[in-house]
Parts: C-alpha cells; sequence; structure tokens
C-alpha cells in the first residue's frame, strides 16, 4: 500500500476547506496544519502577482510531513478528511499502488487529458507521494 494525493490545481480556488478539516477532525491547536493553502501569485494570502492587467493568482495545497495521510481512515474504509471535504473535488485519495482506486483511474484520468503530473520539489519538506496535476 501507497497511500497519496492527488491535487488538481486547476479546480482548487483556495477555500481552505481542506486544512480545516484536518485540523479540526485531527484535535489540532487553533494555529497547526498538517496541510494548508499556499497562494501562488503575489506575497501575501491572496494577493495576485503581476500587474495590472496581467494578473495572476492560483492556490496549491501544500502537505507538511506531520501529516498522516489518513491512514487510519484507509484501514476504517473511510475517506481522508481533507479529500472527503473538498467542496470543488480538487483531492482525490487513496492507493497508488492499487490499479483500482480511485486515485490510480482519477491519474490516469487526468493523463490521458494532457495534465502536467508533478510532485513537490525536496526543498519544500512536505510529505510524499502528494501529486499535483495541472493542465496549462
Amino acid at each position: 500500500m501507497k497511500l497519496g494525493v492527488l491535487v488538481n490545481l486547476n479546480r482548487c480556488t483556495g477555500c481552505w476547506t481542506c486544512s480545516q478539516a484536518c485540523r479540526v477532525a485531527h484535535g489540532l491547536d487553533i494555529e497547526e496544519f498538517w496541510q494548508y493553502i499556499r497562494t501562488v501569485g503575489g506575497n501575501e494570502i491572496d494577493e495576485p502577482g503581476g500587474t495590472w492587467p496581467n494578473l495572476h493568482l492560483s492556490w496549491k495545497p501544500i502537505y507538511t510531513k506531520k501529516c498522516i495521510l489518513c491512514a487510519d481512515r484507509f484501514a476504517e474504509g473511510e475517506h481522508a478528511y481533507c479529500a472527503f471535504n473538498c467542496p470543488t473535488e480538487a483531492l482525490t485519495w487513496g492507493d497508488l499502488e492499487d490499479k483500482n482506486s480511485a486515485i490510480s483511474k482519477r491519474l490516469a484520468d487526468l493523463k490521458e487529458k494532457g495534465f502536467e503530473i508533478n510532485e513537490a520539489r525536496p526543498w519544500e519538506e512536505t510529505q510524499q507521494n502528494i501529486l499535483y496535476a495541472e493542465r496549462r
């Protein structure tokens, strides 16, 4: 078994629902996050980059090394809190080694549609097995 999360960056709206679901479900302190949303654009949260009229803004869920990928939930046949609560269905979670799992099927579908699939860079020091899909 190889648990992972597939993030469709074209669907993420930066709402933080995944982060809040994880924080509340795991009983974390109000300022502690095992998964958070990084704004891609400017220097602050939800600040666009570029200059008018050529602004750009997107979001990237970041899974810290504290994230347990909801292994306990998998063993119980339940969904990961982040993926279950994502209102845009940008997150797909499951066993990357199981070709019949939702994550494997979604990964194949996005590849077929021309999405680029990447992992976080090592310097980001994030949880392993987090895949990012994006169509440019």
